[in-house]
């Protein structure tokens, strides 16, 4: 069992699986036992409904709905962030990770 779940969330979850590659790389360098995965924001109310996640992640691609993101999440102590574009567009899983975690201190 994973001690931290973090969600990412993108237009079609295509793009993010990279970038969840290499954050789990990241992980496991760390020895962090992490479960990350991506998934289309369409599909975040399910999953936040349907298991335990400790950090959501927005793709900067749909930034735009940060707000509809913070309504789902209030009152449920779960962080959310966008990822920072930059960090986003060279896939430097190890700076996301580091990004998540300062999320979930």
């Amino acid at each position: 069992m994973a001690t931290k779940t973090i969600m990412l969330n993108c237009a079609a979850g295509m793009s993010t699986s990279l970038l969840v590659k290499k954050m789990q790389e990241a992980a496991k360098a760390q020895g962090k036992d992490y479960e990350i995965f991506a998934c289309p924001a369409s599909e975040a109310d399910n999953k936040l409904a349907n298991q335990e996640i400790n950090c959501v992640l927005l793709g900067p691609q749909v930034g735009y709905m940060k707000a509809d993101f913070e309504k789902k999440l209030e009152g449920t102590g779960i962080p959310m962030g966008v990822i920072p574009m930059q960090d986003y567009g060279m896939m430097n899983g190890k700076k996301v990770l580091e990004f998540a975690d300062s999320l979930m201190a």
